[in-house]
């Protein structure tokens, strides 16, 4: 199977997380006509929590079967249920609360008060995941999977100069982050690339290093992004400042 991979420029934000939603959808709808469920990885930061509401806001939304979409997370702050900086927190005031999203489809990391030891967190949130799994696999298949990219190239909770080697682990504890929380849960690299479509979404002229080294070569070392790769296709949707660094060759004119 040969993996796609794209960078699609919008003019603007609004325009940008719109395309990202209504593309969404249409993926789902389709998905859902082929399978008796989808498995969705949400994101966090600001790019996240606008596609989550620009999916919420979309006319288009009401022609999915949103109980048949189970939804999990990239990564997560290790903080307490409920907390404003919880990606999940986030994602259920922008999208998930607006849909109905039975309890049983919303798979997020441990809160820091629930299982208050970060690698038992992390243990805990790879067992969720493989029971999820086929037979004989640890990952559910990630229909969709979105990231967004820092300044500094990272994705999940993967960032710049960490040993990003995992073995066969799917869900690794960070600790000592170099932005707050420093304690943090987040899928692995090969566990984000098990996912067969990844959408990541950014926006802003101080992410345009970051697109560029990735797009560039830059290891995934250097630049977490440069490391994401889905099994059938990989899409950068970027507005025009982020898009500042890529050259024009790697710019698609459509999805």
């Amino acid at each position: 199977m040969t993996s796609e991979r794209r960078v699609i420029v919008h003019p603007d934000t609004d325009s940008l997380v719109g395309s990202v939603a209504a593309r969404s959808i249409t993926k789902l709808l389709d998905l859902l006509d082929e399978n008796e469920e989808a498995h969705v990885v949400l994101t966090g930061g600001g790019m996240g929590e606008a596609t989550q509401r620009a999916i919420r806001d979309s006319s288009a939304r009401s022609t999915l079967d949103w109980a048949r979409v189970h939804f999990w997370w990239g990564d997560e702050r290790f903080l307490p249920f409920g907390h404003p900086e919880r990606n999940e927190t986030q994602a259920r005031a922008a999208l998930l609360d607006a849909l109905g999203t039975p309890e049983a489809n919303i798979h997020a990391f441990p809160a820091s008060d629930r299982i208050p030891d970060l690698d038992e967190a992390a243990a805990a949130y790879a067992r969720e995941l493989e029971l999820a799994a086929p037979e004989g696999k640890q990952l559910p298949r990630f229909d969709i999977l979105y990231l967004g990219v820092g300044p500094d190239g990272h994705v999940a909770s993967l960032f710049p100069e960490r040993d990003l080697r995992s073995g066969d682990r799917t869900v690794v504890a960070v600790r000592n982050a170099p932005k707050p929380p420093p304690d943090r849960l987040s899928l692995t690299l090969p566990a984000i690339n098990s996912a067969e479509r990844i959408f990541l979404v950014l926006a802003g002229g101080d992410k345009a290093p970051a697109l560029g080294l990735a797009l560039a070569g830059a290891t995934a070392n250097e630049v977490p992004a440069a490391g994401v790769t889905g099994r059938r296709r990989t899409v950068f949707f970027v507005d025009r400042a982020a898009a500042a660094d890529v050259p024009e060759t790697l710019i698609a004119s459509s999805y």
